[in-house]
């Protein structure tokens, strides 16, 4: 308990930041390819739906275009909402600032694991179905999420970035320096990163694989045992923070008190 407390928790480590991350990045993974067996749409890849804008604007397919907007939009309101829960529990003083987004993000994947079925066909103002707006709001949340405990030192919904930070680690590793090059200039990998980042990639990779196996052999109900996951690691630091959040509530009840009545004449 006290583990998954930390994990979420307002003090932040450099191995909590990595544990967290690599869970997150299995559960993206997992949400990510899964989700395209469902919508046949990479949820987190914002620079698809950007070039995707581009393409049929030149193209003229409107409806292409306004279904990318959607998505981006939902992907934007999910950081956003992210923003506004740490930012609140911040001034309130919470340990569970990072915990609140991601328990929001549990109850929206068992949302969608108990219901996907039937909102795979709700449409919307943006031509998608609902489910991948849904989907693109859950990816912004996490992202979000870990980019703040992080300091934007680690990413979990797309690679792109990783691929390329340990692409210059290994490049470090493999240059070759040459004899009498003075120590000062002499180039060198950084271990901690290159392993932080395979990592990552690893933990990304795996994660899409359960994903897709569980929603092409299982169906939606796969989703609650990851969101599951997710509801284990934010209820400790908000059961930290009970009293508080029950504080806030009763101040948040009570009736303002009552204007002096005026003064008769």
């Amino acid at each position: 308990m006290r583990l998954l407390r930390h994990l979420t928790g307002r003090h932040r480590t450099t191995v909590t930041n990595r544990t967290l991350g690599l869970l997150l990045a299995f559960n993206a993974g997992a949400i990510n390819a899964g989700g395209f067996l469902v919508v046949h749409m990479y949820t987190s890849h914002m620079t698809g739906f950007l070039s995707l804008v581009a393409d049929n604007l030149v193209l003229g397919n409107m409806t292409l275009v306004l279904s990318a907007i959607g998505t981006l939009w939902a992907f934007m309101s999910g950081a956003g909402s992210t923003a506004i829960l740490v930012n609140w529990a911040r001034h309130q003083h919470l340990r569970s600032g990072f915990a609140l987004p991601l328990l929001l993000e549990a109850v929206l994947m068992l949302l969608f694991g108990l219901m996907g079925a039937i909102t795979l066909g709700w449409r919307t103002p943006f031509a998608v179905p609902l489910t991948v707006l849904l989907l693109a709001y859950i990816m912004g949340l996490q992202n979000a999420v870990v980019t703040k405990m992080s300091s934007a030192q680690i990413r979990t919904t797309h690679m792109t970035g990783i691929v390329t930070d340990l692409g210059i680690e290994m490049g470090k590793a493999l240059y070759w320096n040459r004899s009498g090059t003075p120590r000062e200039s002499q180039v060198h990998a950084n271990k901690t990163r290159l392993r932080m980042f395979a990592s990552l990639l690893g933990m990304f990779t795996a994660g899409g694989v359960v994903g897709a196996a569980g929603f092409k052999y299982v169906g939606f109900i796969w989703v609650v045992p990851l969101a599951s996951i997710l509801l284990a690691l934010s209820l400790p630091p908000l059961a930290a923070d009970r009293q508080r959040l029950a504080q806030l509530w009763r101040a948040r009840r009570a009736p303002a008190p009552a204007e002096d009545a005026p003064a008769r004449r």
